[in-house]
């Protein structure tokens, strides 16, 4: 990114030899982005992270079957999606009297292909919805069964990638729009695309100067989207090789955990999951107080999403599940990075965990 930064700073719609570099450079990144995802370069449009990608996602696809169809006003997704989906759906609802219909998941957060498929029935559907991996207990969705019922009632399918970019294969999803961003493959914060068939209607959020072909207006922030480029190639690059250390080394401390600590529940599906995501809720346990405890113990975690940091309610996700508003306020989540912790490691941190739990509930 250093060059983008410093000496080939222009503006790439400008028209002298510094913008020109600029220009190549954003190009060669929108190539390599769009290889990432299965899609052309011209498919792929830069944003500022994966909240803008799943607003524009959203929003843009629905107003853009509006505009071709004004019967078409329905949109499926389910409960447990990122608040950038959920609140675009309201959007959607209260300025557009767009119809907006929950899937219901399982208790593990899996969307099945049948209720996909009942809601389906009705033609009317301008778009279906959902993440590829939730962001909260690392669930991945049955992603190409999914896309296949949409598609076999030509309705298209935006998948939410933001969580799974990186540690799954999304090349051959065969999605009509993903959504990614720059922050979780190690880019700085402040980058994002979606790649959107071209055969899907769009309408810009942003207006302007006609960047990204119209259906983004901004300068283009071409260091961000370098980084982006070097970072999902290295990632793929890595992707076989990490799935298999840190996968082994999540398994052993869920195994840990659920060994160590009595009241400790996993949460999301026990096969079909990240694996680099660990989830548990811990009944009778305090999740901040946890948090905490861990923390002092040189653990950093997380409870429920970071978009909802602040936030004292039970997490959603959780709650769409079917866990209790009490159990739900208990949740912890672990998130591993792409190097494996030195052999050992998982057991050690599971027993930081029940140090933990004990501390709170002694």
């Amino acid at each position: 990114m250093h060059p983008f930064l410093t000496g080939v700073y222009g503006n790439p719609s400008s028209h002298h030899t510094v913008g020109e570099a600029a220009s190549e450079a954003l190009e060669w990144a929108r190539g390599r982005v769009a290889a990432a995802l299965g899609m052309r370069p011209s498919e792929v449009i830069f944003t500022s992270g994966g909240t803008e990608s799943n607003n524009l996602a959203v929003k843009g696809i629905v107003l853009g079957a509006l505009q071709e169809d004004p019967q078409r006003r329905r949109l499926l997704t389910t409960p447990i999606e990122h608040e950038s989906i959920l609140r675009s759906a309201e959007y959607l609802h209260r300025l557009h009297e767009v119809a907006v219909t929950m899937l219901p998941v399982c208790e593990d957060g899996v969307l099945a292909i049948d209720d996909l498929r009942i809601a389906l029935d009705a033609a009317d559907t301008a778009l279906v919805t959902f993440g590829h991996a939730n962001n909260e207990m690392g669930t991945v969705q049955d992603v190409t069964g999914l896309i296949a019922v949409a598609h076999e009632h030509q309705a298209p399918v935006h998948v939410d990638a933001v969580q799974s970019a990186g540690w799954l294969d999304l090349r051959a999803l065969g999605a009509d729009a993903v959504s990614i961003a720059g922050h979780k493959l190690g880019t700085p914060k402040g980058i994002g695309a979606i790649g959107v068939r071209s055969r899907v209607p769009l309408e810009p959020l942003l207006h302007g100067g006609g960047q990204e072909r119209g259906r983004r207006s901004g300068t283009e922030n071409v260091a961000g989207a370098v980084g982006l480029a070097t970072a999902l190639d290295l990632a793929e690059t890595e992707r076989a090789q990490s799935i298999a250390a840190v996968g082994a080394q999540t398994g052993a401390f869920i195994a840990s955990v659920l060994d160590a600590v009595p009241q400790a529940a996993l949460t999301g599906c026990p096969d079909h999951r990240l694996p680099n995501l660990a989830s548990f809720t811990f009944a009778g346990a305090s999740g901040e107080a946890v948090l905490l405890e861990l923390e002092r113990r040189g653990v950093v975690s997380s409870s429920g999403s970071a978009c909802a940091a602040g936030s004292d309610e039970p997490s959603a996700v959780l709650l769409a599940l079917g866990i209790p508003a009490e159990v739900a306020q208990t949740s912890v989540r672990f998130t591993f990075g792409r190097t494996p912790l030195p052999e050992g490691a998982a057991q050690h941190l599971a027993g930081l965990v029940a140090d933990a739990v004990a501390a709170v509930t002694a």
